[in-house]
């Protein structure tokens, strides 16, 4: 076994240039021949002198010695005499055998399923992840995404490095450099493949990225589409929300990076917004990236105009996006809307109320009334869950208020602490800030002596304002164009937006949108884009789960996966020769269920025999 160069050309510009070969030499009857088994490429920087000790490490490692180490090669010679050897067993399984089997004079057919071998020579190497793998491409398959990028113009290694993008996402959330990180070094996509990750530049991943953004439409559209016709689904429902996520680092050259209120409460980092448009069912049909500091109210409009919606379609959206103008915008055009109303003032009267259950059979009382004025039903609903959730927050921010009023009262009797009245008016001007929602219930006095000049008492009486959280805990109104539907069918469309918040939720958590480490633009809006498509695949692996009873996060399906490996065990026979056998791990009982759920292979990459 040896390592050649050869001089070739290029066969579109007639180009020379060097390219490196692995060549093993072996006796076919009479005639010894050369017979390449692995195309290093043009890229082989290994220093010449180190060549003949790689080629030498290589075979040592086939012939299941691969304890023993070179000593003049070094640890890039190491890491790649690896690398060369697992795709040896991994591409070509018998191509090894071959050599051997000719050498020795006997039939190919000898490498038998039965064999005695030395129990103490047993090894295991190379162990690869391949659960997350192996369902991330039963997904892309249902929905046609490979044959979709290849129509799109993709050529292999840059197919190959879309998937590895999205793959990556959905395994091991985090950066393009840590998804390039975790290709090469932990995980067998590639062998499922048949693409060498190990030799994939990281700017190729980067290139990637702008590719997929390029054709975001189409992918979109495509994917939507294929997801509709997968689950036999009506578009009936458009949910419609913002999000947005932090930069690390200045983010000085990012045009669409501003500061504003963060969700995740790090304002004190330049932001990027996420829109997206979604059906029922939680697929996405749209997504679009704007300023950090954008309005909600104002990109409705952009988002839903072209979308083609069917004519009588609901949309679904929050407070911050439902102004005045936007619902004339949504009835002009023949939308209905279901909206969290922005009134302040709160009514509910339980004895015109109907309950209605959530999906976790929490009890939700609804009030309809209809509208006289605009046409619209209101729903006046109480949840008792959120009762409770309004009077912890309210007795907290009301006892860190009058904590605050009592400092300053107490501050009355010490001789060097403040009594102006401008600077205490000032004082419980703050304090009114910091405690807004529960300050406006208070009534507050000062009594100052006859100059005027100290104050000599605070006083303050809580009184609770009519229609608020204080005298209507866990009460809120939703109006909607929609009379026709119950009281419960209303609710339940309502409640597809918490869908939508827990989709956000798992772009930020499970599948790697926060935060953002890129410095351009096209870059963060495909880092983005990224996590949408991921997104996609998960959304189809959940929903089949839950049409079997199995509701799990993608987190905790993602860790049950994570345990099933590729690996390679290598064992020495009796007569001296080494079988190298790699095929996944058996799965564990939760695996099974998943892959018997998905109707996938129990096997992913199936079994690749060598015999050296």
């Amino acid at each position: 076994m040896f390592i050649r160069r050869t001089n070739t050309r290029n066969r579109t510009t007639g180009e020379p240039y060097f390219t490196h070969r692995l060549v093993d030499a072996i006796r076919i009857g009479r005639a010894v021949k050369q017979r390449t088994l692995l195309n290093l490429g043009t890229r082989f920087d290994l220093p010449q002198d180190q060549w003949p000790a790689l080629a030498a490490r290589i075979d040592q490692i086939l012939r299941g010695q691969g304890t023993l180490l070179v000593q003049d090669l070094s640890e890039q010679g190491e890491i790649l005499a690896q690398r060369y050897a697992a795709q040896l067993v991994a591409r070509a399984p018998m191509l090894c055998a071959a050599a051997a089997a000719s050498r020795a004079g006997e039939a190919h057919t000898e490498a038998s399923r039965y064999a005695e071998i030395d129990l103490d020579s047993i090894e295991s190497v190379r162990p690869r992840t391949v659960g997350v793998e192996h369902a991330a491409l039963g997904a892309m398959s249902q929905l046609g995404f490979e044959r979709k990028l290849t129509e799109l113009g993709f050529n292999p290694p840059q197919l190959a490095a879309a998937l590895g993008n999205i793959v990556g996402r959905m395994a091991v959330p985090g950066s393009e450099r840590a998804t390039h990180a975790w290709l090469q070094q932990r995980s067998a996509l590639g062998e499922l493949l048949g693409y060498d990750y190990e030799g994939m530049a990281l700017q190729r991943l980067y290139r990637s990225a702008d590719q997929l953004l390029k054709h975001r439409e189409a992918l979109e559209a495509h994917l939507f589409g294929a997801s509709r016709s997968l689950f036999e689904l009506a578009e009936t429902i458009t949910l419609y929300d913002l999000t947005n996520t932090y930069f690390e680092g200045t983010a000085a050259g990012i045009g669409k990076a501003r500061r504003g209120h963060s969700k995740e409460k790090r304002s004190d980092c330049p932001l990027v917004t996420l829109a997206m448009v979604l059906d029922g069912s939680g697929f996405p049909k749209r997504s679009r990236v704007f300023e950090g500091n954008a309005s909600e109210s104002r990109t409705l409009a952009g988002m839903l105009e072209g979308l083609g919606a069917q004519r009588g379609s609901s949309v679904v959206m929050d407070a911050g996006i439902a102004t005045e103008a936007n619902l004339l915008w949504l009835k002009q055009r023949d939308y209905h809307y279901v909206v969290v109303s922005r009134k302040p003032a709160r009514q509910f009267d339980p004895a015109q109320a109907v309950e209605v259950k959530t999906a976790g059979e929490e009890p939700i009382q609804v009030q309809r009334v209809i509208d006289t004025d605009t046409g619209e039903a209101l729903l006046h609903c109480y949840s008792p869950a959120r009762a409770q959730k309004d009077v912890a927050i309210d007795t907290k921010l009301a006892q860190g208020f009058e904590a605050a009023l009592q400092k300053m009262a107490e501050g009355l009797a010490k001789p060097r602490a403040t009594k102006d009245p401008n600077t205490l008016r000032e004082r419980i001007g703050r304090a009114k800030q910091k405690y807004a929602r529960a300050a406006r219930h208070y009534r507050i006095e000062l009594s100052a002596d006859e100059a005027g000049k100290k104050v000599t008492a605070i006083t303050w009486e809580r009184l609770p304002l009519a229609g608020t959280s204080a005298t209507h805990p866990g009460v809120y109104c939703l109006r909607t164009t929609l009379t026709e539907p119950s009281e419960a069918e209303l609710w339940h469309i309502y409640s597809m937006l918490t869908d939508l918040e827990s989709v956000f939720r798992s772009l930020k958590t499970d599948l790697g949108l926060r935060p953002v480490h890129h410095q351009i633009d096209r870059r963060v809006e495909g880092h983005l884009f990224i996590s949408v498509l991921a997104y996609y695949f998960v959304h189809t692996l959940r929903l089949q789960l839950k049409a079997r009873g199995i509701n799990d996060a993608w987190q905790s399906l993602r860790d049950t996966l994570s345990t099933q490996v590729r690996i390679t065990t290598t064992l020495q026979r009796r007569d001296g020769r080494t079988v190298h056998v790699r095929k996944a791990s058996r799965p564990e009982p939760p695996q099974q269920s998943l892959y018997a759920a998905w109707n996938l292979a129990a096997n992913p990459g199936g079994t690749q025999l060598s015999l050296v």
